[in-house]
């Protein structure tokens, strides 16, 4: 194939010039009558042409064939209910029928997108375009379900873009969604997590569709049954069984016919919290670590603190008039008697009996510990003498009996080795000042009361390894005993001090049930993949624990120590959804629930197959639609901006496109040819005029 070219002898605005003086010219000739001026003319632009210098330019072309863009959706979705395989079966049509039209095909699989984004193949169909020569594409096809979810990437190829849909007439499928829930819930109060049933596609026969059950449960406890409309928003009300983490699982029974179970079954995570813990601090009389306890229960927003301190015991004789004290009544009866259960801990510092609380009251105390409330008793020199607490109804809880013996002599607190495995002082000695050092991590104590554990476990231990720190368990409560006053001594710094408010603060915090700090516990934490397990323990032996998948297969998961107390293992999770984990060897130890992959995935949320989504957007690039089950559609070629969908048919644009291989000039016409034809225009010229007669 070739076409004409010009390659002027002179600049272009010269041959301008020359082009319009010779118009200028010939037009004068012409008003003026002359006789050779088309002659003359002639000459002129022969002379002129060849000053342009026409050139024949020829291309070697080697035609291209057209393309055809094909993305498969090969989503999660598309493996239900045989999609897979008529998707592969169009797929293989398809390719025969472009290759038969003489259009190569270039094929695209889109899996599921990351971060539960769903399907994508507009996006894929986007970047598999630039990749790609825009003269060379002669169309796009889409084998889906239609369910896409980056409508918003639609591109723009100047080409029709079909789609296939798969899928069959019948397909039907029941989706439970959560469309709220507080990522926070106060226990005690309720919590309410709002959800929907939703049906999709052409119902079969017998299945109500106004109403299902719904079964929902808390940490995989007992079961709760409701029946619940379809189409509608519901909210349900629930009550956290516990500080942290609580998973509540939703469920629907699977009807029959549906396309998939999978969307079934939801989940919500919630932390449970306290709305406020309510501490009662009695101090039996003034001291150095009193203001320790009040600024360590202060300092936490979340803690009622009522604090009481007794001034001015009963055998005090100092004739001053009542109406001159400044201090207020003790409410006794009302705080040890009708709102005793209000409080989540009562602290006894320093606290000797005086007549001030009737045994009634501790009676009281003693079955308020034992139905759950918790009792920590800061013992000072009154715990070794005849008005100690123990001497009273509190002795059938108080996990230890004093001897009567005040110890005054320097020591340094020690961990025990139980106490290296509790969550309350494992770790402490990590806790530095910057005074300390080496030889001495924490600062010495002066004083202790030699006690006698009955119970509990010993967790710090003092002067000669007597017990310092004593925790124990009754019936559905706890109570500690600190068998020392001088805590404070740490709080000052004295000799670098030491982890004197980390101790308190666990302390207080493993008293009110805090999760983190339970001595038995079994943990997980979703990973990439897997389940990181953590298992709390106080007994050093080798542990497993048994993980049972969202399809109910079981696997054993061995746990190794990685330090005192603490176990860890991991679990594979290549499913997402919900993950139940249980120590077959831990008897009352509940277990655990954890949630792999996102509770809602996208690419569930909707699974019918639908034409719906894609309509609008095939139609404006001038496509088609149709479904798999239907067959393929005839194939043809039509030219450029024609219609290119029709009655059993789909088009393609015919793009004609070629790669130049090799290019080749010569010149139009030789020099020569040039001179003879302007020579033989001026002779013409001459004999119009007359300068050579006829005879």
């Amino acid at each position: 194939m070739g076409n004409v070219l010009f390659d002027p002898l002179l600049p272009p605005s010269i041959l301008w010039a020359a082009a319009v003086l010779l118009a200028l010219t010939l037009g004068f000739c012409a008003w003026r009558g002359l006789r050779g001026w088309p002659y003359r003319g002639l000459a002129a632009g022969i002379i002129l042409l060849a000053l342009l210098r026409p050139v024949w330019q020829e291309e070697l072309r080697a035609p291209l064939s057209d393309l055809a863009l094909v993305v498969v959706d090969e989503t999660a979705s598309q493996n239900l209910a045989g999609r897979q395989g008529q998707t592969e079966e169009t797929l293989r049509a398809l390719i025969a029928a472009l290759e038969a039209e003489g259009v190569e095909p270039r094929v695209r699989r889109v899996a599921d997108a990351e971060g539960n984004q769903g399907t994508r193949v507009l996006s894929a169909l986007s970047e598999f375009a630039a990749e790609h020569p825009r003269d060379r594409i002669a169309g796009a096809f889409l084998l889906t379900d239609g369910q896409v979810h980056d409508l918003e990437a639609w591109p723009e190829l100047g080409v029709p873009v079909h789609a296939l849909i798969s899928g069959q007439e019948a397909d039907w499928d029941r989706a439970l969604r959560i469309e709220s829930a507080p990522a926070y819930g106060i226990l005690g109060q309720d919590v309410k997590i709002s959800l929907s049933v939703q049906d999709f596609g052409p119902l079969p026969d017998g299945i109500d569709p106004t109403q299902t059950e719904i079964i929902y449960s808390i940490d995989g406890g007992a079961a709760q049954r409701a029946t619940v409309p379809v189409g509608q928003s519901l909210e349900l009300t629930l009550n956290l069984a516990h500080a942290g983490q609580n998973v509540v699982r939703f469920e629907v029974p699977v009807q029959a016919g549906e396309l998939t179970a999978r969307n079934n079954v939801t989940y919500a995570q919630v932390n449970g919290a306290r709305d406020r813990l309510s501490v009662l601090l009695v101090s039996g009389e003034p001291h150095m670590g009193q203001r320790t306890w009040r600024n360590l229960l202060k300092s936490d927003p979340a803690v009622d603190l009522v604090h009481f301190t007794i001034l001015r015991p009963p055998e005090k004789r100092d004739n001053v008039p009542v109406s001159e004290l400044s201090l207020i009544a003790f409410p006794t009866r009302e705080l040890f008697m009708e709102q005793i259960d209000d409080f989540d801990l009562i602290i006894f510092d320093r606290y000797q009996r005086r007549g001030i609380l009737p045994l009634i009251y501790l009676e009281n105390v003693a079955r308020y510990v034992r139905d759950g409330g918790a009792v920590l008793v800061a013992a000072g020199p009154d715990f070794a003498g005849a008005g100690s607490i123990y001497r009273s109804p509190l002795a059938d809880i108080l996990p230890a009996e004093p001897t009567a013996r005040v110890i005054e002599a320097p020591y340094l607190p020690r961990i025990t080795d139980l106490g290296a495995r509790h969550p309350v002082t494992r770790g402490l000695e990590a806790e530095h000042l910057p005074l300390a050092t080496a030889d001495q991590p924490w600062g010495r104590w002066f004083r202790q009361i030699e006690v006698t554990p009955t119970s509990g476990e010993v967790v710090l231990q003092g002067v000669q390894d007597a017990p310092l720190l004593i925790l124990d368990r009754v019936e559905q409560g706890r109570v500690a005993l600190l068998a020392s006053d001088h805590a404070w001594l740490w709080d000052r710094g004295f000799e670098g001090g030491g982890p004197q408010l980390e101790l308190l603060r666990r302390l207080a915090h493993w008293m009110m049930k805090e999760p983190d700090l339970e001595e038995e516990a079994l943990r997980a934490e979703a990973g990439d993949g897997e389940i990181i397990i953590t298992r709390q323990t106080m007994t050093p032996t080798a542990r497993e624990v048994i993980v049972t998948a969202p399809d109910g297969r079981t696997t054993r998961v061995p746990l190794s120590e990685t330090e005192a107390g603490l176990l860890e293992g991991r679990a594979l999770a290549p499913d997402d959804g919900l993950y139940r984990l249980s120590d077959p060897d831990a008897d009352g130890l509940a277990d655990i629930v954890v949630g792999i992959g996102p509770a809602h995935p996208r690419e569930f949320a909707k699974v019918v197959a639908t034409t719906a989504q894609l309509q609008t957007g095939v139609a404006a690039r001038g496509g088609g639609m149709g479904f798999m089950r239907d067959g393929l559609p005839d194939l043809r070629l039509v030219p450029e901006g024609r219609n290119a969908v029709g009655r059993g048919w789909m088009g393609l644009y015919a793009r004609d496109a070629y790669l130049t291989q090799d290019l080749r000039a010569r010149p139009f016409l030789p020099v020569w040819v040039y001179l003879l034809f302007g020579l033989g225009a001026l002779l013409a010229a001459w004999l119009r005029e007359g300068r050579f007669r006829r005879v």
